[in-house]
């Protein structure tokens, strides 16, 4: 009744057409209602078709939900379909937009950048010897897609049925690169593979080491309580006098923030003495620090600035000339800190205690913590690797062998064992590491504070952090080569030796660059023109992928940027390949001294914590000693001479091109389309990516762009 009450209550706007239906066996209704249906269904056909079709095929069924598939007439679906078209083409147009703004930023690149000038031998044959190898590629590629084509499958068949003078040359070169080529190349891999492997256990047991530490928590300990205000009373007073020096040259971005972090230094004011060792050739620049110098001093900072006419030696030079000076001899301890370093208040108070009663102790190191880690992408990638080097190496080193290299700044270090080390030497620009090495054979023992922070600045630009990175890894190789007769004659244990020539120098300054490069920039895109040769895959994915994972585990804030670590580390071999062979081979550019430009940048507390101390000292000059009117007319003609310098032009911020990556991108691309044809998944994928990542880096499209 209910239906056909239905059919003829909606006659005037509906067509009925019923008919009559066998009914059919619903097992799914059967399954989850134990009623079924009785009658038989009635089909209404509608004319006006913007209305849904609703089938009713009980007294009940009006009031049951209706599925969310059913009731959909066409025009919905259509508009279903409608609206998921404009969502996949929106997506491919912001693939389009990324990859169209990628092509206009490299068309940018290739016309306004300038191309890198390569200042030695050995960065021109470099490149040359890419060049060569990226031309013999396209050829080989060119070769091998013809005979793809026309079907010769790449190997050698078993019966050999000549089609031809084309055919034969192909057969002839697959002979030879089977019987001669791959040999030495697998052979270089071999060597390699075994060097990375040799690499990856010393880094795993650095690391395991560092578990140790953490589980048992080993830390330097004072065999003392720290130093307090009361320790100044009476004539035995137990401060020691301590000379800080800072050294720079053309720092015009940090002079200020450096030089009121140190002076502000909580340590007695007779027994501190500040040096500001300004190298600078800019006579505005060279004002600007000395106002800053003569401010502080007229608050009762001892300080002085100290410029050198003859500015020869780099750093060491700077630092050995003020050594030299007549009242270093009343100090017994020199701290030293960059530029760009701005040490905590108590940062003496924690690490001067640490040579009371420990008299073979000669340097105290404390940690390097950054304030622009979060800048971009490159400085994100810095930090992962400079967290493990201080979280892992320098600390373990520190405990278990009383030994590491000095960073050349935040550090401690005791005068006389600087004076019975020969001192700062000019003789390479690792000035740092060479007086530690030094120190060491006399035996010195030194302690790692990684408790102890220091705030400084990571390079933002690619151009700096390169120039960087070369200097640190050149002077290594250079001072290996003139430190190895010493550490040989020297009466060290042997494991010790073994120590300083294997480990420390070999493995991490030579042996990790060269395998690094070699093995995948070079024998990697070989390997897919020789197939002959292999490379496992647990060579360029698994092992790099798990040490990754290690080199991160300090940093675990930097987890989703570990494949871009991993790239972008194999894409920075190459300069430390460079810099490792003209250090070794001592060509022109190892002794080659750029200073890192910075950007001055403070972190948010700092500069706050650093605006309230000086509002303090404005308030209560009576805290201060030595200021006068006299004193503050100086300052006040100094500031006037500063407003009246010439001010720098602005310069515009440009970019590099940098030949061997664009060379080695270009290598690793067509190595990517020759692995196409072999179907070597994984291989295709690290080939194309390590590609991309050394067109980035070759354009300069990573960090900050140079003033």
């Amino acid at each position: 009744m209910l239906k056909k009450h239905f059919a003829t209550k909606n006659s005037k706007s509906l067509k009925l057409g019923s008919k009559i239906m066998v009914p059919s066996l619903d097992f799914p209704r059967w399954w989850g209602k134990e009623s079924t249906s009785r009658g038989n269904p009635v089909v209404v056909t509608m004319e006006n078709r913007n209305y849904s079709v609703l089938e009713i095929n009980g007294p009940d069924e009006v009031f049951r939900p209706v599925d969310k598939d059913r009731g959909k007439n066409a025009k919905q679906f259509t508009w279903v379909l409608l609206l998921k078209a404009h969502k996949a083409i929106g997506f491919v147009s912001w693939i389009g937009n990324i990859v169209w703004s990628l092509f206009v930023s490299i068309k940018k690149r290739l016309i306004f950048g300038t191309l890198e000038t390569e200042k030695s031998g050995k960065g021109r044959i470099l490149y040359r010897v890419i060049v060569v190898f990226l031309v013999m590629a396209l050829a080989f590629l060119a070769f091998e897609l013809m005979a793809h084509l026309k079907g010769w499958h790449l190997h050698i068949p078993q019966s050999l049925e000549i089609r031809g003078w084309l055919h034969s040359v192909y057969f002839s070169w697959l002979e030879f690169r089977a019987g001669y080529i791959a040999p030495a190349i697998q052979g270089l891999t071999n060597f390699c593979v075994a060097l990375f492997l040799i690499q990856s256990a010393d880094r795993m047991l650095l690391c395991l080491g560092c578990f140790w530490i953490k589980f048992k928590k080993i830390k330097p300990k004072l065999k003392e309580v720290p130093l307090k205000s009361d320790d100044l009373e009476g004539p035995g007073c137990n401060y020691p006098k301590v000379l800080v020096q800072i050294p720079m040259c053309n720092e015009r971005e940090v002079y200020e923030q450096s030089i009121s972090a140190v002076c502000q230094l909580d340590w007695p004011k007779e027994r501190l003495l500040i040096q500001v060792l300004d190298d600078s050739d800019d006579e505005s620049i060279q004002w600007l620090i000395k106002g800053e110098v003569s401010k502080w001093n007229q608050r009762g900072v001892n300080i002085i600035y100290r410029h050198r006419l003859v500015r020869t030696g780099y750093k060491a030079g700077n630092l050995k000339s003020a050594m030299n000076c007549d009242y270093v001899k009343d100090y017994e301890f020199v701290a030293i800190f960059d530029a760009d370093f701005q040490p905590s208040p108590d940062y003496l108070k924690l690490t001067v205690p640490h040579f009371k009663d420990n008299p073979e102790l000669g340097l105290v190191q404390a940690r390097w913590c950054f304030v622009n880690t979060d800048e971009n992408l490159l400085t994100r990638l810095q930090n992962i690797n400079l967290c493990f080097h201080f979280e892992v190496e320098q600390q373990v080193n520190g405990v278990f062998l009383n030994f590491f290299g000095f960073n050349g700044t935040a550090g401690v270090w005791r005068i006389k064992a600087l004076e019975e080390s020969g001192g700062w030497l000019e003789r390479t620009t690792v000035e740092d590491m060479d007086i530690a090495v030094r120190a060491h054979l006399c035996g010195w023992k030194f302690i790692f504070l990684n408790d102890v922070k220091v705030l400084c600045e990571l390079p933002e630009s690619y151009e700096a952090y390169k120039k960087q990175q070369h200097r640190w890894h050149s002077g290594p190789m250079h001072l290996f080569r003139l430190c190895l007769p010493a550490i040989i004659r020297s009466k060290m244990k042997f494991w010790k030796k073994a120590n300083l020539i294997l480990l420390f120098f070999l493995l991490r300054k030579l042996i990790l660059p060269f395998y690094s490069f070699t093995l995948f920039c070079i024998i990697l895109p070989l390997t897919m023109f020789v197939p002959e040769a292999e490379l496992s895959m647990w060579v360029i994915c698994y092992v790099p992928v798990f040490m990754s994972f290690m080199n991160i585990l300090p940093s675990l804030r930097s987890f989703p940027f570990i494949v871009p670590y991993l790239l972008f580390e194999n894409t920075m071999s190459v300069t430390k390949f460079n810099a490792m062979v003209s250090g070794l081979f001592k060509l022109g550019s190892s002794y080659e001294w750029v200073v890192t430009k910075k950007a001055g940048r403070s972190s948010e507390p700092d500069l706050l914590e650093l605006e309230e101390r000086e509002t303090k000292a404005m308030i209560h000059p009576q805290l201060y000693r030595g200021t006068s009117d006299s004193g503050l007319s100086e300052l006040s003609k100094l500031k006037e001479q500063q407003e009246a310098a010439p001010k720098p032009p602005h310069v515009k911020k440009l970019n590099k091109i940098y030949k061997k990556e664009l060379a080695l991108a270009f290598l690793l691309l067509t190595a990517a389309v020759r692995s196409l044809l072999s179907a070597q998944g994984v291989h295709f994928y690290f080939l194309l990516f390590q590609g991309v990542s050394f067109l980035l880096v070759g354009l300069d499209l990573i960090g900050e762009q140079m003033s």
